[in-house]
């Protein structure tokens, strides 16, 4: 994978995990103002997920890498994006991938006894194209 740098989100925690992945999935917009969106295609999207927190485990992790990666890579990989319950009723754009893969990630952070957050969601579409999804503070309080 190429070495990619992201926006930086400020914070004021003690420790910052960053995990890079890629997957391939389909999707498409059903509607004609999608253009050439509104046919199935793919994507290798990459992906980078933002963890702070202040306490680590018991193990010395804010969450392990292997878990990131099963949360969301084996949910989404070689799939089409809209076949999946959370897009029942919005399309799966890449703002909505973004904001879905925060929401996954965040549950799971929501049951650690330390308490770390998702601070931010990375979804490159493109070699020219991508989203950031940062949550309000109210989201991750």
């Amino acid at each position: 994978m190429i070495q990619q740098f992201y926006p930086q989100v400020p914070h004021n925690f003690r420790y910052e995990l960053n995990k890079d992945m890629h997957l391939a999935a389909a999707h498409f917009i059903p509607d004609s103002k999608a253009g050439q969106c509104q046919h199935m295609h793919g994507h290798t999207y990459f992906i980078n997920i933002t963890i702070g927190g202040d306490q680590l485990d018991e193990l010395g992790f804010l969450i392990n890498f292997k878990r990131i990666k099963e949360i969301v890579h084996k949910r989404y990989d070689h799939s089409v994006l809209n076949d999946h319950p959370e897009y029942k009723d919005v399309y799966p754009t890449t703002e909505r991938v973004a904001e879905q893969i925060w929401t996954a990630i965040q549950k799971e952070l929501s049951t650690l006894v330390h308490q770390p957050k998702c601070l931010q969601v990375v979804v490159r579409e493109t070699p020219t194209s991508y989203v950031v999804y940062r949550p309000k503070p109210e989201d991750i309080a």
